[in-house]
């Protein structure tokens, strides 16, 4: 019906990009010239205004307060944010670029760094991978790429880490009081990088690299190792234990990020109960009605587990009904 694009222009909003990895060329109706998105936020006590504009074949842009970027990464962590959708399944199931994208998303939005560093990193990649396709043998052009990924890649591996390490604790505890049994989850950060000399390493792989047109080695292959009970998730959890794992990640994820900025970031929940038992959906909406988070968007097409998650929260509501695209107010609770 739209629920979910509605919650997808919202991460838009703060990403400046779609959580479904839609190209912007699809987000635009047909026959169209335009697409506009446009946010007012209450921001600590003070109000931001969010502008959006794409147009076909043309940069995005972005306005702050009527004021435009220059670069789009000059917005990403503004707005923090955190998605639960039944898309996060390619988290697991999806190869290691998913699970460096999830990292690299929560990183990024509080650590400006980190982000310049991921940038140069992947341009340097790409200049790099041009020398190979082109069976270039310029020893000094690798070495000056190569440098710069070795400078930036250990940047990167070492707030990677960091930021793993933080979110295991976090994430175990989400994830036992959502689950009552004794599945015991991990969640691991896989790099070559603490095996080797990375400069090292990208110079030993240069003739085979050659070979195959592509860097084989650096950060941009390290990966999240997810297990249950010893196994890799993507090999034998089932739908609703896939889920659960899902859930209690993206939870340690909004912990870590209201633990390290200076607002909390907005919750969006997209059907996030489906294939749950009875019991899980009880720990989780407990979870949600806590005084933690701050605002959040649900949505769901089974009216009961709304209407008993608004009851235990207890707070100001609004309540939507989207039908073919179109969004209707049907209860509105203040005060």
């Amino acid at each position: 019906m739209g629920k979910t694009n509605l919650l997808d222009a919202i991460f838009y909003l703060s990403f400046c990009k779609s959580h479904t990895h839609t190209p912007d060329s699809r987000i635009i109706r047909k026959g169209e010239e335009l697409c506009v998105l446009q946010g007012t936020y209450d921001y600590n006590g003070k109000e931001e205004d969010i502008f959006c504009a794409i147009r076909c074949n043309q940069r995005k842009q972005f306005k702050r307060n009527k004021k435009e970027y220059e670069r789009l990464s000059e917005h990403i962590g503004l707005l923090p944010l955190v998605m639960v959708s039944p898309a996060d399944s390619d988290l697991i199931r999806g190869g290691s670029d998913e699970r460096r994208r999830f990292i690299d998303m929560i990183i990024s939005q509080h650590d400006k760094q980190y982000l310049n560093s991921l940038i140069q990193y992947n341009k340097a990649v790409m200049q790099r991978n041009a020398l190979l396709r082109e069976r270039r043998n310029d020893a000094s052009l690798y070495d000056v790429f190569e440098m710069q990924m070795g400078l930036y890649g250990l940047q990167i591996y070492e707030k990677r880490k960091v930021f793993v390490d933080s979110l295991i604790p976090v994430f175990n505890e989400y994830h036992h009081l959502i689950c009552s049994s004794e599945e015991e989850v991990g969640l691991s950060y896989d790099s070559q990088l603490p095996d080797h000399d990375f400069m090292k390493l990208l110079r030993e792989t240069r003739a085979k690299d050659q070979l195959l047109g592509y860097s084989s080695a650096g950060i941009h292959k390290d990966d999240m190792e997810m297990t249950l009970d010893g196994q890799l998730m993507r090999r034998i959890g089932s739908q609703g234990q896939t889920k659960t794992y899902l859930i209690a990640l993206k939870l340690a994820q909004f912990s870590y990020m209201s633990s390290i900025g200076i607002t909390k970031p907005i919750l969006l929940l997209d059907d996030i109960f489906d294939k749950l038992d009875a019991e899980r959906v009880e720990k989780i909406i407990g979870l949600v009605s806590g005084d933690r988070f701050g605002q959040i968007f649900i949505t769901d097409t089974n009216r009961k587990y709304l209407d008993r998650i608004l009851e235990a929260i207890g707070q100001d509501y609004s309540l939507f009904k989207v039908e073919q695209g179109d969004v209707c107010l049907m209860e509105n609770k203040t005060g």
